[in-house]
């Protein structure tokens, strides 16, 4: 994987809306966060727009994409949210002058398109993180903001896990990728699909019912995506619905189902996903796991800062 520059006082970052639609006072608080950092805030001309669902049309989207993309004095691209609609323009942008000036990509959701992407093709790290939409609910002393700053500015992340009674215990060294699993099961087969033999995947999920987990859970399975892991790192499953067709288990133990019959780690309650509990995650760098009866620790071995 290649590195990315830490940020520093008075670099640039720019701020894009390539999904849904966002109110206009989640980004001037975003201005506000980032310039409290030392950091210089530039805005897409279309991170504000309305087209139906999305911010702006495919086209327009599409067009901040490039324009983020391509700044050369950038040094990270800030999405505003999730939703949807990422998967409709990240084929057409043009990736040349990313590589020339690499930057880091920062967004959690549907922004696991762009994950994916920068994994797969260009192997860059990315940042899974809070999006500026929870900004009105959280203090800037919070725990997802700090590690967003810490991720950003080239700190090392460690983190410490309460104990669950589903964990599967064990310790695991190697890449941590995902996001998103109903993102990352759309993704499978496609020409951003990634790599997971190897790595800790991390996944989180939202509003889906419980059947629907497992669906996407075996359809992994079926992939060969998860029997080559070294962990599992399980996030918030939030709004997880239960109905006749849940079995009678738990999302943990319905997961636990699916991947018993693999010697790795599994760590469940993560502290990332749709909550405002949301803490950062450099994905595609190398973290340590460990997983106890006692509790479980996810601590960063290489950041992917130059």
């Amino acid at each position: 994987m290649n590195k990315i520059e830490a940020l520093k006082q008075g670099d640039t970052v720019v701020i894009i809306s390539p999904a849904k639609a966002i109110d206009h006072k989640y980004i001037q608080l975003v201005v506000q966060l980032f310039e409290s950092w030392g950091l210089k805030v530039l805005v897409g001309k279309n991170a504000f727009g309305v087209h139906g669902y999305f911010s702006g049309t495919d086209r327009q989207r599409l067009q901040d994409l490039q324009w983020a993309l391509d700044h050369k004095e950038a040094k990270a691209i800030i999405t505003t949210r999730g939703g949807y609609g990422s998967v409709r323009i990240v084929d057409d942008a043009n990736y040349t002058m990313f590589r020339n000036y690499p930057k880091w990509m920062v967004g959690f959701s549907d922004i696991t398109v762009f994950h994916n992407l920068f994994h797969s093709k260009l192997k860059f790290p990315t940042i899974h993180a809070i999006a500026p939409l929870y900004l009105d609910r959280l203090a800037h002393s919070s725990e997802p903001l700090k590690t967003l700053r810490k991720a950003l500015f080239g700190e090392e992340l460690v983190y410490e896990v309460p104990k669950n009674p589903n964990n599967k215990w064990g310790n695991a060294n190697g890449e941590v990728v995902g996001g998103n699993l109903a993102i990352l099961c759309s993704l499978v087969g496609t020409s951003i699909d990634i790599d997971m033999d190897g790595k800790i995947l991390f996944i989180e999920e939202v509003s889906e019912y419980a059947y629907q987990l497992d669906r996407m859970l075996q359809g992994l399975k079926l992939a060969g995506k998860l029997k080559g892991l070294k962990g599992l790192v399980v996030g918030g499953l939030t709004d997880i619905k239960m109905c006749e067709e849940t079995f009678g288990v738990s999302p943990e133990e319905l997961i636990m189902q699916v991947v018993s019959e693999f010697n790795y780690p599994v760590l469940f309650d993560f502290p990332a996903g749709h909550q405002l509990d949301n803490r950062a995650l450099v994905l595609g760098c190398v973290y340590e796991l460990k997983v106890t009866g006692l509790g479980a620790s996810l601590k960063q071995i290489r950041n992917g800062t130059a």
